[in-house]
């Protein structure tokens, strides 16, 4: 009886032990899954955070008094097939653009990219605008255009344009204040 006895207690230690293990293994996942909220949570207040300092870095960077955009614009399917922009402002190159086909497709039935952004300070500035790519005929163009214009406190869109002249049969560049 004894033995009987002595394995009904070694079968209830088991029990005993697996029961223990199980709830321990069940505290442990709880664990993880609180871990887990926590975790998530951190991740929501980093986002949060990073784009609050975005916005914080760009007003910094980028006075709104101070803000000059340039804007590209293709009118159409014209007689040149863009290869590249180099903007310069005030005699310091600032942005140089290569394109990609799907970027001139996009820019050909509409689009407008915003090229480049700047932090000018009131006064007159003079931009120029270098197109580089191939004309009618499938001559190598590499036309520019320039405009000078004055910076207020106010921000600044400036647009670079492609056209083209009907009569000539050739493509026009132009440079023109959004108002």
């Amino acid at each position: 009886m004894t033995v009987f006895f002595h394995k009904s207690l070694l079968g209830v230690g088991l029990l005993t032990t697996l029961l223990l293990s199980t709830i321990s293994a069940a505290d442990e996942i709880q664990k993880f899954q609180s871990l887990d909220e926590q975790v998530e949570s951190l991740k929501k207040e980093v986002i949060s955070i990073n784009r609050e300092l975005f916005l914080l870095e760009e007003e910094l960077l980028f006075p709104v008094n101070t803000q000059t955009f340039f804007f590209l614009s293709m009118e159409g399917d014209t007689y040149f097939s863009l290869d590249s922009v180099e903007l310069t402002i005030d005699g310091k190159v600032v942005s140089n653009y290569l394109y990609t086909d799907r970027e001139i497709r996009a820019l050909s039935k509409g689009g407008v990219q915003r090229l480049h952004v700047e932090n000018l300070k009131k006064g007159e500035h003079e931009v120029v605008v270098v197109f580089i790519g191939t004309g009618p005929n499938d001559r190598d163009y590499r036309r520019g255009a320039s405009y000078i214009f004055v910076k207020e406190l106010d921000p600044k869109y400036i647009e670079l344009k492609i056209s083209e002249s009907q009569q000539q049969n050739q493509p026009k560049f132009s440079v023109k204040e959004w108002e």
